[in-house]
Order: C-alpha cells, then structure tokens, then sequence
C-alpha cells in the first residue's frame, strides 16, 4: 500500500532552565536525563538522534556538575547523533533587542564549536510569538531554515504549515511550523487504543495541512526523560497506521523534503502574533515591569555604552576584556529565555532573574568605570583635576549634564582645554568624609573634608568619543547665572508647556503650531489575568488621575527646568472591591517633566508607589494624529501595524485562543505621524501600548500591571484552561514603589528623515562622566603610553543609517562595526569616517567571519535595503 504520509519521529526534550520551578530543580533532572540520553546513544545504533533543544546553556549547566563527561558528548555530537545549539538560550523574540538575539545565537554557536557542528535551524519551539526581522538575523548566521509553534494563522497567507518566510530586507529561511506543538509526541502509549486516541485527530491536523506530507512527531516535552520503549511504539504505529510510514528521523530530513518542494510554497512576511491556534501571551510585556525595566537598562547599558567605550579603549592601546563581556552577557541571556522575560514564573524565580540582572549591571557599571579610568590616568599628567565627558554616539552632540565632581576645595572652576573658563550651574553642594574617597587618607590621619558639588553644564561633544575639562580648585568659576521665568509652567524654543486644572500637561509645538492636550493622564483600571496575559475584570471600572488633586512645583535651573507633579489616586485594593465600588488602595504619583533649554525632547520620569492589586495603570498622550497604523521599531527596523484588529469583531465565534487585542510592543520607540508632522515616544523598558481614543489618536503606554497568580483559567480575553499552572505570585502584585521613564518628541517630515531612531538611541546613551583626582580607594599603574585628553574614533550622519553595535571582534584584533538601515520603505546608504588609518576593512555575517563578497572601500557601505543590517570588521592602525 502506497504511503499517505511519512511521519519522522524526532526524540528530543524541551528543557525550561526555570519557570514555576528553580534553575537548580530542574539542573537535578538534567543529570539524570543527561546520563540516560548518552548512556542510549552511545550503545543503540538504531537510536540515532536526540535534539537537546538547541541551546546550548543545558550543557553549560550539566558541565558544571559532570566536566568529566564533556568527552562523551563531544564523541555524540561529532558522530551527529546529539544535535546541539544553535542558541545559547531559548530567546524570547519580541521584547529583547537585535543585538541580544545575535549575541544569544553567537555564543551559542561558539559553544558549539568545541563539540562539534551546531543545528543549523532556528529552533524556537515555544518562544511566544515570532519577530519579523528573524529571517535576517538567521541568515546572518548562515541559517536558512527556521522552525516554531506559536503565532501563525491562515491571516498571514497560507494555510500550509511549510513557506518561505522573508524578512523586509529580502533575507529568506524555508519554515517548517509545528502547529499542535513541539509535545505531540510526548509519552506516546505503546496500546492501540491509546495510540488511537492520541493520533488519529492529530494526523488528520497535520496531514492536512502539511505541503510535503512529511509529519512531524516530536517524540519529548518540558524535562521529559527519554522515551526507553519507543521502538516498541514505532512498531506498533507501524502495524495500526500501515498506509503511513514511520522513521526515527531528526528535522534536518523534514527540511530536505520542504526544500525540494520550494517553488510550490507560498513566500510570508511579517511577525507571527496570532493567537488564533496557539496562545502567544500579547501582554506577556508588561507583567513584572520591575523587571522588564531593568532588563532594557543593563542591555542598553552593555550595547549602547559599555562595549563601544571598550572599542574606545582598545583603540588608544588598552586590553578588551572579552571573558568579563561574555559573562556579562550570558547572565542576561539566560533571564532572556521565553518564560524568564515574559516573567511568568515563580516568585523565586522571579528573584533569581534580578539577582542576575543586578549582577551583571555590577559589572558593567566597573567596567564602564574602569575603562573610563584606564584612558583619563594616562593623559597627560596636569596639577588640575580633570572631567572627561564620554560620548558613546558616532556624531557630536551637545547635551546638558548633570554630573558630581569631588574636590577639596570651597570653590573651583572649569577651564577647557585652551585654557577658556567654561559655565557651570551648582545644583547642590555637601561635605563629605574623607574615608569616602580612598580610606587611605584617614589612615595616615589627614582627616581635611572634601567637597561634593552636583554640577549642571552645556557641553558639545565629539563624535565616538571624548574631551576634558580641568578643575581647578580655590580658584573662583564662571557661574551661569538663572535665567528669568516665563509665564508657562515649562517653556523653551520649541515648546511651551502648560498646566491644565485637572493635572494634565497642554504641550504647543512652536515649530509645527500643533498642540496636544490633556498629556500624562493616568488610567487605572482592573486586571483579572495572570502573568501570561491581561484581561479585564467583568465589571471594570476605570479610574482617571484628573479626578485626583494635584500638587505643581517647577524648579528652574540654568539649562533646564523641571515641574513636579504630585497626587495620590484611590483605588479599589483588589477586584472584589472594584466590583463593589470601594476604595481602600491608592496609588501615589511623582511625576518628573524635564525639559532641557535647547532639546526637542520632552523627558518624563513617573515614580510610583503602588498600594493596590489585581490592576493595570497606564499613562494617556493624546496626539493631533488619527491614524489607522502606528509605527514602532523592533530589532534592526521598524514595523507598522493596524491601530485596530479587524478579527476582535468575531474572535469568539471563530474559537480563537486569546483575543487579537491590539496592544503591540516597542523595544525603543512608537511614532505616529500623517508624513508632515508626527510625535515620537521614547521608552526605557516600558514595551508595551496601544492607540486609543475615538479617533485612535491616542498612545496608551503601560506603566505596569499587578496580577497575584502565575496561571488562571478562563479569562475574559483568554478563555478555557490555565496557561501554566495556578500558582500564586503575590510578588506580581508589584505593591511598592517603581520608578520608569519615557520621553515625547514631536518631529517634522519622516521619522527616517527627522532621525527618530538616533534620537531615542541617544536619549538611551547618557554622556558618561569621569572625574580624575589624585586620591583613588585602589591604585592602577600607569601604562607604557599616553592617551590624548580629547579623541574621536569615528564619525557617522546623524540621520538615515544608524549604528547598532560596536565591538572589538572576538578571534581577531579588528572592531566589529554593524550598521541598520530602520526605514521599512526606503533603502538607506551611508559612510563612516574613521580618526585612526584603516588597514582592513571588510564585510563579515553576524558571525563576524567574513563575506566571500567583498566590493565596498572602507568607510563606506552602499545602498541597505530596508530593515537590513550590514556587518563590518575594520583594522585601526594602533601604532605609536
């Protein structure tokens, strides 16, 4: 009998490191299921593959309790019987930046390397819902095939589980989509009736929507041990489904038969976030914002500063410390597994998340230090202090700072380095022990006070770089004297700020005579959901911060002003009281607008304290823009998307899992704009909103939720069965207080032309200050050469192309250069112009090994498609 359909069993296991269970818990079952796997490996010639779930931490745990095992593994991976990576971590795709998605499959496929070859699939069986620049990222690593579960629907263009899938920049992977899961195969019974129950539905499924008539049978689930018995049960398939054919197989045979059908697959673009079959958890953004907050700060932290100050350092002569960085790295990695950051786990595991994050902000933070220290210790030496503002952005800019110096001195001043006094503003002055600065002082009994000066000043910076300033103590400086109040509440070239009666901002933009009213409105309202999703309450009620009173201070200063906005909102303290209108909660609000003298950014800084659960806050910024799309960027792009889902009009009746709501998430920014004028918002770790109001013309940008449980069944937005399990999580309540920042910047023309995305890059990229005095708590020896006191490394325009990372290269003394175009319409071209000679200049992949192609002269990288991402790898002539 002809077979219908060839079904490839794939042993495999699909390891969360943590989840409503510990890293350790399950490091124990690891060992366990570790020796079983191997132990069949090595002594079944029959068993030929087990994927041990293409990441490639699961070994990295399992060798810090069993090294001496990493000889079998490698024997296993070199006779291709254990497939390994291509990932270091499980990724989420939607709320991590590009740069931790390339770094998470380059480590990945690094670790890879001392064992053998790495799976060239990018394998995201469980990873809640799909990016749309994957296909780019995969194919900077040499991946041309992908394979996922959640997000996809007949709504993006097929109704096939096999298709081509494209990114904007034309970069393509063959899909394979596993559309009952990656467990279908799990425990499988070795009875005919069992066989029976479990498979016959799932046949009919996957048969008919299969192109190629390869089925998949993942034959594992979350920690499963291997199935011992399972030629027992490949037999028994064999004799009740005769007209099928069944095989031990691994997915790289399934994607053989795929590719030889490529001409008849249907080509798909776009990000897969349809929880129509599978749940993809939309909301999943915006639960434990504590923690999604202080994600976003310790990856900018790393990418934005950190690694290009290195580049910096490495430049001028100094040691890149690549093993500090990969530790760094990998600890963030790991919390950027789909259940860690979507933070739907346990409470304990919630906590071992920011321990990790906490750890390797440590650690940047000293490095940064560090490197910052290495280069200003070896200018040249001078009787005056110095401070030395960093710039980590690839154009000059003038920006104030905000900055401490220490001096022992009642007064000082700041010259720069022609000898010119340079303006500053004291914002704040304190004395201050002088076992704060180097215990050493008092050791030897010299107890004089130092001074501590909170300075103000307006500095012009270098592009990619730096400059000094001297300080000079006992010597009077050029103070900058207020200027005068204006009428307004906050007013400066661009703007003019008002406050409103009920504690909203009215915003009038000098430049495009545009107003936005009714700004930084608070709405309070109820969440029944769980961890995975939001979902109302049936009787919400909404709470306005405009029915609060309000307290206003404003504090001029010399290059900025700063209003305060204080009220306390009462609220219901868990949703039996919203239900019956009571008010035992409240939530109190500090809210911080600054708005620099010349900035066309308007800064917000809300500190929060919330006494209230089982609730969502969010802030409304209603703009002059109705509009049918919203613009927001994701990794190494943009992406627009509907203000409105047509599919929420019968979700229900069509059985949807959860409802298409349409809040969407942002990694950086959200523009709305009608091609002439638009307004820009700017965020640090608040990833998610949605565009409200009558005329969808509102941004409605989520503060925080609080939910109580881990799991919940039957929501209003996400009926049936819990997602995860019903654990209570009262740390997801996020009673106490969270401080977030976002900031407005209205535009003209395009956000490409008016260079939306450097603007927010920048806003993420403080100046980094550095004030050198002769006392330090641990002494550095000078080095064998010099460091000029200002230097630029490179330079890049402002608008268009933009940089995303800059590194030195890990097997080789080059920097690592990418740059993106984020346009998703036009192509973009551009050049960089380096200080130092460049003696190589060359094209690599994502991977940093180099492109057979090379046609570009260094500096200069031709036309980029839109979304695409270019990788450079250039030689500085450090020579002294």
């Amino acid at each position: 009998m002809k077979a219908v359909s060839r079904v490839h069993i794939t042993p495999h296991m699909h390891w969360d490191r943590e989840w409503y269970f510990t890293t350790e818990e399950s490091r124990i079952l690891l060992i366990n299921n570790m020796e079983e796997i191997l132990a069949r490996l090595e002594c079944d010639p029959d068993y030929k593959y087990y994927v041990l779930d293409g990441q490639t931490a699961v070994l990295e745990d399992y060798f810090a309790i069993k090294p001496e095992n990493k000889a079998r593994v490698k024997a296993m991976v070199e006779a291709g019987k254990l497939i390994i990576g291509p990932w270091y971590t499980q990724t989420d795709t939607t709320i991590v930046s590009g740069e931790s998605i390339v770094r998470n499959l380059m480590y990945g496929m690094r670790d890879c390397m001392a064992f053998g070859e790495s799976m060239k699939i990018g394998y995201l069986p469980d990873s809640f819902g799909m990016s749309a620049q994957l296909p780019h990222i995969f194919n900077g690593f040499g991946i041309k095939r992908a394979m996922f579960w959640r997000g996809c629907s007949e709504r993006h263009g097929t109704d096939r589980t096999e298709f081509l899938w494209k990114s904007k920049d034309g970069s393509e992977v063959v899909t394979q989509v596993l559309p009952l899961g990656y467990a279908i195969g799990k425990y499988l019974p070795e009875d005919e009736v069992g066989l029976r129950k479990r498979l016959d539905s799932y046949f009919e499924v996957l048969e008919n929507a299969s192109a190629t008539q390869e089925i998949l049978l993942p034959n594992g689930h979350d920690q499963m041990p291997l199935q011992q018995n399972i030629f027992a049960v490949i037999d028994k398939l064999r004799e009740i489904y005769p007209q099928r054919e069944f095989v031990m197989s691994r997915y790289e045979d399934v994607f053989e038969k795929i590719e030889a059908l490529r001409d008849k697959l249907a080509t798909l673009e776009g990000e897969f976030i349809d929880g129509k079959y599978m749940r993809v958890h939309r909301t999943i953004s915006s639960t434990r914002m504590d923690i999604k907050i202080a994600h976003a700060q310790i990856e900018n932290k790393i990418v934005n500063i950190l690694e290009p100050l290195a580049s910096i350092a490495w430049s001028l002569g100094f040691e890149y410390h690549h093993g500090l960085l990969e530790k760094m790295w990998k600890e963030i990695l790991k919390n950027h597994a789909h259940d860690s950051i979507g933070c739907c786990c346990s409470d304990k595991v919630h906590q071992e998340i920011m321990t990790r994050f906490v750890l390797a902000d440590d650690m940047a933070e000293n490095l940064i230090r560090f490197y910052m220290r290495k280069i200003v210790d070896n200018m040249p030496t001078t009787s005056a202090d110095k401070l030395t503002f960093f710039n980590m952005m690839p154009y000059p800019r003038e920006e104030v700072i905000n900055t401490t110096i220490r001096i022992r001195a009642r007064e000082f001043s700041l010259k720069d380095e022609h000898g010119n006094e340079v303006e500053y503003f004291i914002r704040e002055a304190r004395e201050i022990d002088p076992g704060l600065v180097d215990r050493q002082i008092v050791h030897y009994g010299n107890y004089d006070p130092f001074m501590e000066y909170d300075i103000q000043l307006n500095q012009v910076l270098p592009a990619m770089g730096y400059c000094t300033l001297y300080v000079e103590g006992q010597k009077p400086g050029l103070q900058r004297v207020l200027p005068e109040a204006g009428e307004a509440l906050l007013e400066n070239n661009f703007y003019r700020i008002n406050l409103n009666q009920n504690g909203t901002l009215h915003i009038t933009d000098k430049q495009s005579g545009l107003s936005y009213d009714q700004v930084l409105q608070l709405e309070e309202g109820s969440d029944d959901g769980d961890e995975y999703d939001y979902s109302p309450a049936k009787e919400e009620w909404l709470i306005y911060s405009t029915e609060s009173a309000h307290q206003c201070e404003v504090k001029h200063e010399a290059w900025q002003s700063i209003a305060t906005l204080k009220l306390r909102m009462a609220l219901p303290d868990n949703l039996q009281q919203r239900a019956q209108r009571q008010t035992s909660g409240y939530l109190d609000v500090e809210c911080h607008v600054t708005l620099a003298h010349h900035s066309r950014r308007i800064d917000i800084e809300m500190c929060l304290d919330n006494q209230a659960c089982d609730h969502r806050v969010r802030v409304l910024i209603p703009t002059p823009f109705a509009s049918s799309t919203v613009l927001a960027d994701n990794q190494f792009g943009t992406i627009t998307r509907p203000v409105e889902d047509v599919a929420m009009q019968n979700w229900q009746e069509e059985g949807w899992k959860e409802a298409p709501i349409p809040v969407w998430n942002l990694l950086n920014y959200a523009a709305l704009h009608d091609g002439k004028n638009g307004v820009a918002l700017f965020t640090d770790g608040l990833r998610e909103f949605e565009i409200v109001g009558e005329r969808k013309d509102t941004f409605a940008l989520t503060l925080f939720r609080s939910v109580g449980v881990l799991g919940k069944e039957e929501l209003v937005l996400r009926p049936g069965r819990p997602s995860g399990i019903k654990l209570p999580t009262p740390d997801s309540q996020l009673r106490g207080k969270l401080c977030c920042r976002f900031s407005l910047m209205p535009f003209c023309g395009s956000p490409t032309t008016a260079g939306i995305a450097q603007h927010a890059r920048t806003w993420l990229t403080p100046v980094q200050c550095y004030n050198k005095i002769p006392f330090d708590a641990m002494k550095l020896n000078r080095a064998d050469f010099s460091t000029p006191c200002t230097f630029s490394l490179l330079t890049m325009p402002s608008v268009g192309c933009m940089l995303s990372a800059l590194k030195k290269a890990e097997d080789r003394d080059e920097l690592i250069m990418r740059i993106f175009n984020p346009d998703e319409q036009h192509s973009g071209e551009g050049m960089v112009a380096c200080t130092l000679p460049v003696v190589r200049w060359m094209e690599t992949g994502m991977d940093e090994n180099p492109l057979q192609q090379q046609s570009e002269r260094a500096g200069h990288f031709a036309r980029l498609q839109p979304c695409q991402s270019r990788t450079f790898s250039l030689a500085p002539d450090r020579s002294r």
